[in-house]
């Protein structure tokens, strides 16, 4: 099941880290990183109201999962929870990966990093679900809630951790 999902992650953050070299981030990526994670983190702990992390509303539809046997379930569940992109992801620090990915000088770099970051990312939501599994006769939807509420609260914190030190590394390259 890890398999499923770590090894389609690490392949589609390859290729998005082939495409964001391509994108014209460079010098600016701290600039970004610093703004994105100043406003996100302020957001995600809950300093101020605005916008929601850049994310789909779009899940796996029921119809690609039903009435097919487990291990093709598994793969496509793998395919399109595992990279993170096409379904609900409610932490803005995601998508500060991007500008990191797309600031990196070389592109083998890049494409390497981006391909480690996809099979964290995929293996995390593959053990996640193991987890999530193990307790679900147990687990409560009160409980649920106050983890995300955590979690979003962590990722803000971290939000304006990366915020201040790419701030420092701005401040300190002039």
């Amino acid at each position: 099941m890890i398999l499923s999902y770590a090894v389609p992650a690490t392949l589609t953050w390859a290729v998005v880290g082939g495409v964001a070299h391509l994108l014209p981030v460079r010098p600016y990526e701290f600039v970004l990183m610093a703004c994105y994670g100043l406003y996100y983190g302020v957001v995600e702990i809950g300093v101020v109201a605005g916008m929601r992390a850049p994310s789909t509303t779009w899940q796996v539809p029921q119809s690609f999962v039903s009435g097919v046997p487990a291990r093709r379930r598994i793969m496509l569940w793998g395919a399109i929870l595992g990279p993170g992109f096409v379904t609900r992801n409610p932490y803005a620090g995601f998508f500060v990966l991007l500008i990191a990915v797309a600031g990196i000088a070389s592109t083998w770099a890049g494409i390497a990093t981006a391909a480690l970051i996809g099979t964290a990312h995929g293996t995390g939501r593959a053990l996640s679900l193991l987890r999530d599994t193990r307790n679900i006769a147990t687990a409560d939807y009160l409980e649920t809630v106050l983890k995300s509420i955590y979690w979003r609260t962590f990722d803000g914190y971290a939000l304006l951790i990366l915020s201040g030190v790419a701030t420092i590394v701005l401040v300190g390259s002039r």
